[in-house]
Order: structure tokens, then C-alpha cells, then sequence
């Protein structure tokens, strides 16, 4: 079964620090670039964001939102695109993208974009091993997460 994401990407991004970019064009994921040109209608998608109601297996038949950008821009976009109902990934998920800001915080609970798209799919039954194959802390990622994993 093929993932269903709607993936916003702040413009200015450093595309050398970007998770998912390389995943255009994989079925079920796309792309819109932010600022956004216009809303698009977001009232069947689940934002996943760090600070909202856990994510369970009964959210599966929804498609996902994520936003693509640091800690500091994603508060801003996220309200920039309105109310969007959001889920959060379990907890024990641990990320292996190495965090180097000197301004501000990342929340412990954190993932890098590709990492929290993998585990909401994980989440409902769908491991798909084949979203981390451009992601360089893949290994990393799926050793410290390993028992949470579902079968592959």
C-alpha cells in the first residue's frame, strides 16, 4: 500500500539538510512548496506535529500532512495553513538526524520530516523500508528504533 502525504517545503531550505526531498515522485507523496500560493483543502488530513493526540492505527485510512522545515520555521507555517486536526507519533521513537542549532531548541520528541513519515506508516502496520533509502542516518534510525519496528 502506498503512503498518502501531502508534504509541505519551506522555501530556503538548505536542500543539503532536507530529509525528503529526494522522495519526489514516489506514488502517494506530494509536494506542495510553502509559502503557499493557496490553501489547498486540508480537511481530511492529519497533521503530525509534537504536540497533539497520539497517532493510532484508526487514523490509517487519513492522509498525512507533514512540514518540511526547521523546528524555528514550522511553527509559523504551521500557522500559516490554518486549523488542521493533528496526531503526534507514539512515543520511544528517537531521531538519528544530528541536531546542530546554537539558537534555539528542538523538542526532545522531535523527528527529521522522513523519520516521522516512517513511523506514522510503522504505526499503522505499513513499514516501508524503501522511504529511507536516500536518508544517510537510515541505519542509525533503525537501530535506535528497532523495537518498535514492525515485521518488514
Amino acid at each position: 500500500m502506498a503512503p498518502s502525504a501531502l508534504i509541505i517545503v519551506r522555501r530556503g531550505e538548505d536542500p543539503r539538510k532536507c530529509t525528503v526531498r529526494l522522495l519526489r515522485g514516489t506514488p502517494g507523496l506530494d509536494f506542495l512548496p510553502y509559502p503557499l500560493r493557496r490553501r489547498p483543502d486540508l480537511s481530511r488530513h492529519l497533521l503530525l506535529a509534537p504536540d497533539a493526540q497520539l497517532l493510532t492505527i484508526a487514523d490509517a485510512g487519513r492522509p498525512l500532512l507533514l512540514l518540511d522545515a526547521s523546528w524555528r520555521h514550522a511553527a509559523a507555517m504551521r500557522r500559516a495553513i490554518g486549523p488542521v486536526e493533528a496526531r503526534s507519533i507514539p512515543p520511544g521513537w528517537q531521531t538519528a538526524y544530528p541536531r546542530r542549532s546554537k539558537t534555539h531548541a528542538d523538542p526532545a520528541t522531535g523527528l527529521a520530516t522522513i523519520e516521522a513519515l516512517f513511523a506514522a506508516l510503522c504505526t499503522f502496520g505499513l513499514r516501508d523500508d524503501s522511504l529511507l533509502r536516500c536518508y544517510p542516518w537510515r541505519h542509525a534510525f533503525l537501530a535506535l528504533n528497532r523495537d518498535l519496528l514492525p515485521p518488514d
